[in-house]
């Protein structure tokens, strides 16, 4: 999607510059005029064309982190609790952020804010930055004059967030780690050091035991279809990313990945707990549910909850329950269910929605911890029956020349 820089005109008579990421240049119009800014059409250009072309010099950590929204969140709450100025405090923590990205980022959206628009209206230009559940959220605030506690529940709920996606990723390094390592080790053996005992043994002018054939048969296929083997790993992780990248294959993958054995029921425990935390932290702060629904959807991380979330706001706009079409999706657990139809029941949801995000937040904790237990036997056992047969069929006609020897 193109970035287009941009001017216009609000309602004061103030000029408000800015860059909007769009598909055309009519859609930064719409969306200017869609919040009360009159665009000057001959100023509206694409980023990267012609004369406005930018040189971006290669640099080191330059990309904008979760964890720098949310220090920015956090120290922007505390500013506006204290009763600072909002165009001072976003000054100040644009001059003093450690990534300079996002520190022009934060001084553009401080001018935004000085020409007339609201903070979630300058907050829009950087949709990669501040998605699209941020800037509801603060736009809620902003309406309801909340806006420092809205910050603070934001900087909870990405601080959850970001705690949650490390355990994930933390239980899926260690076994494809360990995997990596057994790959790289019995490739080394198959294609240096066997082939140097097949040549030792052949000069034995005797039969070979069983199992070191069968090693020695795999070493020469190993060595001779090597290029093929790769090519064939490297073609089949292009196919699911390809695949991964249509909304079709996108959904397969998924909904194949919550089957899994073990990881499965991880994933799907980290799934409801991101899908009850931002639903519920969108409710509690003024947010319309239909809209909060739409965006916990888009940002479930998971095709199967996102067609779930779908399916919710489908029953909710037609006069129905939550619970009904979260039971039919299969992926929410009965208590779950129940649980959100009495909280629909007793006007609380927002606070049933907070308890079971805590409560399968510490499930994930547990799960990652099983697994993490269940995986170091396990890596063990299969290290040591992979590479202890592979040295021990080697072995073998040593063994057996010396019995002859010594008879």
């Amino acid at each position: 999607m193109a970035v287009f820089a941009y001017q216009g005109k609000t309602a004061s008579g103030k000029t408000l510059r800015g860059n909007m990421e769009a598909p055309t240049r009519e859609a930064v119009i719409n969306r200017l005029r869609a919040q009360r800014i009159q665009p000057i059409t001959n100023k509206i250009k694409e980023r990267g064309r012609g004369l406005d072309r930018e040189i971006a010099l290669p640099t080191i950590g330059s990309a904008v982190k979760m964890k720098d929204v949310v220090i920015f969140t956090r120290q922007l709450t505390t500013m506006i609790d204290a009763g600072m100025p909002l165009v001072q405090s976003l000054h100040i923590l644009g001059t003093q952020t450690d990534n300079k990205v996002f520190g022009k980022q934060v001084l553009e959206v401080k001018e935004s804010v000085e020409s007339g628009a609201t903070l979630s209206e300058a907050l829009r230009q950087f949709p990669k930055t501040f998605d699209e559940l941020y800037t509801n959220m603060v736009q809620a605030g902003e309406v309801g004059g909340i806006l420092d506690t809205i910050l603070g529940r934001l900087s909870i709920y990405m601080e959850k967030m970001i705690s949650l996606k490390r355990k994930i990723k933390g239980a899926m390094i260690y076994p494809v780690t360990i995997i990596s390592v057994a790959v790289i080790v019995t490739l080394i053996l198959l294609v240096f050091v066997i082939p140097v005992f097949a040549e030792l043994f052949s000069s034995f002018g005797q039969a070979l035991p069983l199992p070191t054939q069968i090693v020695i048969n795999v070493s020469n296929f190993t060595v001779a279809y090597l290029h093929v083997l790769v090519g064939a790993v490297v073609m089949a992780a292009i196919a699911i990313r390809q695949t991964y990248r249509t909304e079709k294959g996108r959904f397969m993958i998924d909904k194949f990945m919550l089957r899994l054995p073990i990881l499965g029921e991880l994933l799907r425990k980290a799934s409801i707990a991101r899908f009850s935390r931002t639903l519920g932290t969108l409710v509690s702060s003024g947010v319309p549910i239909l809209d909060a629904l739409t965006i916990t959807a888009r940002t479930a991380g998971n095709k199967v909850v996102e067609k779930a979330g779908f399916m919710v706001r489908e029953s909710i706009s037609q006069g129905r329950t939550m619970a009904e079409p979260l039971t039919q999706s299969g992926v929410f657990p009965p208590m779950v269910c129940q649980m959100i139809g009495a909280g629909e029941m007793t006007g609380a949801i927002d606070q049933m929605l907070q308890k079971i995000a805590d409560f399968y937040e510490d499930e994930v904790d547990n799960a990652v911890a099983n697994l993490t237990a269940l995986m170091e036997p396990l890596v063990i056992v299969v290290l040591g029956t992979v590479i202890g047969g592979l040295v021990i069929a080697m072995y073998l006609p040593i063994f057996q020349l010396g019995s002859l020897l010594s008879s």
